[in-house]
């Protein structure tokens, strides 16, 4: 069945590409996240344990709405972790890095799924997406406030 949404075929398309890639950066990130959860050490594990818990929580519900809003575009979501790997612009830790590093990673993950929202928000404006602007723009809210926190630990 024809979709009529007001938002054309080809802008359809090019939002949802731009959701695949939010979809894959906040799924790299929540791995991300739950991996240090379980393997942080040092003077700050109880702080950061529980912190990064209440992290990859918001990142894993976020994922569901994402993923849902590119459905509702009448696209696939990307839902490998092959097509997560060529989509994210965040890179993998298959180390264990020291407290302080896997902050600063995150800090930077958040700071990229920021980025990608900023363009998501960008391309769903472009094409008076709301619901998909609306998306991007929580999503940015999040990760900027999630990086400032962390940021705030290094100092």
């Amino acid at each position: 069945m024809k979709i009529d949404i007001g938002i054309s075929a080809k802008d359809r398309k090019h939002i949802a590409q731009g959701l695949s890639h939010l979809l894959a950066d906040s799924y790299t990130l929540y791995l991300k996240t739950h991996n240090f959860h379980w393997n942080v050490t040092g003077s700050m594990f109880n702080t950061l344990h529980t912190m990064f818990m209440a992290q990859y929580n918001e990142l894993w519900l976020s994922l569901d709405e994402i993923a849902e809003r590119i459905r509702a575009l009448d696209h696939f979501a990307p839902g490998s972790g092959a097509q997560y790997a060529k989509l994210s612009s965040i890179k993998e830790e298959t180390g264990i890095p020291a407290w302080k590093e896997m902050v600063g990673q995150l800090v930077d993950g958040h700071e990229i799924c920021a980025r990608t929202a900023r363009e998501a928000f960008r391309r769903a404006d472009e094409a008076n997406d709301q619901p998909t602007a609306d998306l991007a723009t929580t999503r940015m809210q999040a990760h900027e406030k999630t990086a400032w926190m962390l940021r705030s630990l290094l100092k």
